[in-house]
C-alpha cells in the first residue's frame, strides 16, 4: 500500500472512533485554523481538532489531538495529517496516577511515523512537580522523501520497526528541582537490528538575590550501524528528534541559508552550543559529515538578575514570560565507530572539546494542567571562547548565535 492510500486509510479508520464519540451531547470537538510553512509543501493550510469530554480538561476519556493539511503547492503528498488518542485505562488509574494506552499517527513532511504506547504515571499527592512516568511503546517509522529534509545525508529511506522504553523522573530536592529522563529503542528489523539509548539529567541550585545555577547531563550511545537519524553531533540533537518542533521538522521554515552559516542553534543532545558553526559547515559541505556513536557531555549555565525580568515578575504575566541573562560553558567527549559506515575507517576517540560565553533567553510557558511546558523559548547567545577553534581562528573571537529551544528547561 503506498503512502497515499494509508493515509487515507489510517486517518479515516482512527477518525471515525472520534467523529462517533462527537455524538454525545458530553462530547465536545474544538476546532483551530492552522497555517504552516516549509519550502516543499509552500504555505500548509489546515485545522487542528481536539476532542474530549467535556469538562475532563484533557485529563478524561477518549482525549484525541488531531490535525489534517493541504500543501499549496501541491507536491506527491499534498495531504498531511497527525492524530493523538489517548483511552485511559481504569485498572491501572487512580487521581494523579494515570495509566493508558495512546496511539499516534502521522504522514507529514516525508516522513510517516505510527505508534501504539503503554504509559503510567505516578504523582506525589497534588504536586504535579513531582512525578515519575513510564512509557513502552512500538513504533513503525519511515522517512519516504528527502526533499523535506535539510540535511538529507542525515537520513536513511529504510522502514523501522521499534520496541522503546522511555522515563521521566521529576523532582523537588532541598537544593532544587531535578529531572531525569532516559530512552532506550531496540530497531527490530533483523537486517538493521540496532539499539539507541539516551540518559539526560538536569539540576536547578537557586542561590538567592536572582542568582541560579543550572547544570545539565547529557550521555547517549548508540550501536555502530545505527541509522544516521539517531546518530549523535557536537551541538545539536539527533536528527530524528527534529521532527518533535514545527520550526524544524522540514527544510525552509527555518532559512537554509541561516542554519548552512551556523546561526541557528537547535538545542539538545551533548549541546556544545559553540560548535554550531562548525557542525553547520560540514552539514553544509559534506556528504559523510562527522556524526558519533557515543557522546557524554555537561552544560552548565549561571544565572543572574536583570531589569527586564523584575519588570515581569511585577507584573500578571511573571508566571509565563521570563527573560533571563546568564553565563553558559559546555563540555564533551565524542567516540565515534566505523565513521559514517565506511570501510577500512578506523575508530577513534576525539579530544575533549569546549567552550564558554554569554547568553540570554526569552521564554513563554503555559503548563498544561499535568504541569509539563508548553511553550517555546528563543536564545541570543555569545559564545566567545571554544578549545578548538576552526582553522587559524582565534580561541577567543566574536561568535553569536540564536537559539531554538531551552538548553536547560527547569
Amino acid at each position: 500500500m503506498d503512502n497515499r492510500n494509508f493515509l487515507i486509510t489510517f486517518f479515516l479508520f482512527l477518525l471515525v472512533p472520534g467523529l462517533a464519540f462527537a455524538q454525545s451531547d458530553r462530547y465536545k470537538l474544538k476546532f483551530a485554523p492552522d497555517l504552516w510553512y516549509n519550502n516543499v509543501d509552500g504555505i500548509r493550510v489546515g485545522a487542528r481538532v481536539f476532542g474530549e469530554i467535556e469538562g475532563t480538561f484533557r485529563d478524561g476519556p477518549h482525549r484525541l489531538d488531531a490535525g489534517v493539511w493541504l500543501a499549496t503547492n501541491i507536491p506527491e503528498l499534498p495531504v498531511s495529517y497527525y492524530l493523538s488518542f489517548t483511552e485511559p485505562v481504569a485498572a491501572i488509574s487512580s487521581y494523579g496516577n494515570e495509566g493508558n494506552i495512546q496511539i499516534r499517527s502521522s504522514i507529514r513532511t516525508g516522513y510517516s511515523h505510527h505508534q501504539v504506547s503503554l504509559n503510567k504515571r505516578w504523582q506525589t499527592e497534588f504536586n504535579e512537580l513531582k512525578f515519575t512516568e513510564w512509557s513502552l511503546f512500538f513504533s513503525q517509522e519511515k522517512m519516504f522523501d528527502a526533499d523535506y529534509r535539510p540535511y538529507p545525508q542525515l537520513w536513511q529511506t529504510d522502514w523501522k520497526s521499534l520496541l522503546g522504553m522511555n522515563m521521566w523522573l521529576s523532582k523537588v530536592f532541598d537544593i532544587g528541582k531535578f529531572d531525569l529522563q532516559a530512552s532506550v529503542k531496540q530497531n527490530l528489523v533483523s537486517s538493521a537490528s540496532y539499539t539507541v539509548g539516551a540518559v539526560e539529567v538536569k539540576q536547578q541550585i537557586p542561590l538567592g538575590k536572582g542568582f541560579n545555577v543550572r547544570l545539565r547531563g547529557f550521555s547517549g550511545i548508540n550501536s555502530s550501524d545505527a541509522a544516521p537519524e539517531y546518530q549523535f553531533g557536537r551541538s545539536y540533537r539527533q536528527p530524528v528528534e527534529w521532527l518533535n518542533n514545527g520550526v524544524t521538522r522540514a527544510q525552509g521554515t527555518l532559512p537554509n541559508t541561516l542554519l548552512d552559516d551556523g546561526l541557528f542553534q537547535i538545542a539538545g543532545g551533548a549541546n556544545l552550543r559553540g560548535y554550531t558553526f562548525q557542525d553547520f559547515e560540514e552539514l553544509a559541505n559534506s556528504q559523510n559529515p562527522l556524526t558519533y556513536n557515543f557522546t557524554m557531555s555537561l552544560n552548565a549555565e549561571v544565572e543572574y538578575p536583570n531589569p527586564v525580568n523584575n519588570l515581569f515578575k511585577q507584573s500578571i504575566i511573571g508566571d509565563f514570560v521570563h527573560l533571563r541573562s546568564y553565563v553558559f560553558g559546555d563540555i564533551g567527549r565524542f567516540y565515534r565507530n566505523n565513521y559514517m559506515q565506511t570501510p577500512g575507517v578506523q575508530s577513534d576517540i576525539l579530544n575533549v572539546n569546549s567552550d564558554a560565553g554569554l547568553g540570554f533567553q526569552f521564554s513563554l510557558n503555559i503548563p498544561d494542567y499535568l504541569g509539563k511546558d508548553r511553550g517555546f523559548a528563543i536564545r541570543y547567545e555569545i559564545p566567545f571562547w571554544l578549545s578548538h577553534p576552526n582553522g587559524n581562528e582565534n580561541t577567543f573571537k566574536f561568535r553569536n548565535l540564536i537559539g531554538i529551544g531551552a538548553v536547560i528547561s527547569l
